[in-house]
């Protein structure tokens, strides 16, 4: 082999390299862009759990759509007053409160309420059971059972109770509404804790069927409706539902004769008044 062919082979390479790296380096300054400081002093602020409430990946890109005003301070779910106030300071704006929410399951439908349509042996998620037989409650409107909207939960504020229902706490409830994506039932949903009256159930069949589809089911009677101010409640599609916005904050049921138990008053124990940013 030719030294001198070697030597100037490793030379060229090397000043190859050289000329490819400083080539790199100018390109890297000349196309930096730099960062809005804002961005990580609200990243601190922020939980940093990454759970998507906010509609963003995560809470630096939550970060940098702030900062952008692209979102509002009320896009995380999961801040509280203390955090939401910081934040709105590094912003230079001002943030109102608004009432905390939480999880609700709408439905008393468990394996010992639930009539049965058959066995279901398929994969242990509602959303496959809902694609291929409904898992294997009649009631189509149920809950179904799987559990994917505990897993969905990354703040394990949620566990599936022994009789097949998903069961919320909501000390550990930051509202971010991922159960209730989760699920292909509609099951969760999302409340103000000063929401203490529900109707939990979704059934929508009629009367006949309801009965015999769940023990718990609203079956459409109207008692309840009748027994409030006008607008206050509401029958539709045989489903009782609550007008939050003219019934108000009732801490009492406004009848005791629901016959299936569906009309329920959430107990004064799970009620909270922390507020979050709005």
């Amino acid at each position: 082999m030719d030294i001198n062919a070697l030597i100037v082979s490793m030379v060229s390479m090397g000043g190859m390299g050289f000329l490819f790296s400083l080539g790199l380096s100018l390109a890297g300054k000349k196309l930096q862009v730099e960062e809005d400081p804002r961005v990580a002093l609200i990243r601190e602020e922020l939980p940093g759990a990454n759970c998507g409430g906010c509609g963003y990946p995560g809470c630096g890109n939550f970060a940098e759509n702030l900062t952008l005003g692209k979102s509002e301070i009320s896009g995380c779910p999961v801040c509280n007053q203390e955090a939401a106030d910081a934040i709105a300071a590094i912003l230079g704006v001002e943030v109102e409160s608004r009432e905390r929410q939480v999880a609700r399951v709408m439905c008393q439908g468990g394996l010992d309420e639930t009539a049965k349509k058959g066995t279901y042996a398929g994969i242990q998620s509602c959303i496959a059971a809902t694609l291929v037989h409904g898992g294997d409650k009649l009631c189509d409107y149920g809950c179904i059972g799987f559990g994917d909207c505990v897993q969905a939960c990354t703040f394990d504020a949620m566990y599936m109770s022994a009789n097949g229902l998903p069961v919320v706490l909501e000390d550990r409830c930051t509202g971010c509404g991922n159960c209730a994506s989760a699920c292909p039932r509609g099951i969760m949903e999302l409340h103000p804790v000063s929401h203490t009256l529900f109707v939990l159930c979704k059934n929508e069949d009629g009367p006949k069927e309801a009965r015999q589809t769940c023990l718990k089911a609203c079956i459409g009677c109207g008692i309840c409706v009748r027994a409030v101010n006008e607008g206050e409640m509401i029958m539709e599609n045989n489903l009782a539902k609550i007008n939050y916005d003219v019934y108000g904050h009732q801490t009492v049921l406004p009848t005791d004769k629901c016959s299936t138990n569906c009309l329920v008053v959430v107990p004064a124990a799970e009620q909270s008044s922390e507020k979050i940013a709005a």
